[in-house]
């Protein structure tokens, strides 16, 4: 599950959900895989990350997009 590697909070990043315990955002590495860049690409850049942090991140942004489309169905 991602929850224990996605981090909140209002001091770090402005509240952007980053990696925990870095302040990489998770919408920085979505962009570099949505570059076509490779995952160990990613963590070649950013050699804090693990595999199972770039995981988390795309578990996070899916999880993300359903609550908003769930959202918008439920407003409308």
């Amino acid at each position: 599950m991602y929850l224990d590697r996605i981090e909140l909070n209002p001091r770090v990043c402005g509240g952007k959900p980053v990696i925990r315990g870095t302040r990489i955002p998770v919408s920085v590495i979505i962009s570099h895989l949505a570059e076509g860049e490779s995952w160990d690409a990613v963590l070649a850049g950013f050699p804090e990350l693990t595999e199972s942090d770039i995981r988390a991140s795309l578990q996070y942004a899916s999880a993300s997009i359903e609550h908003t489309e769930f959202a918008e169905t439920a407003a409308g």
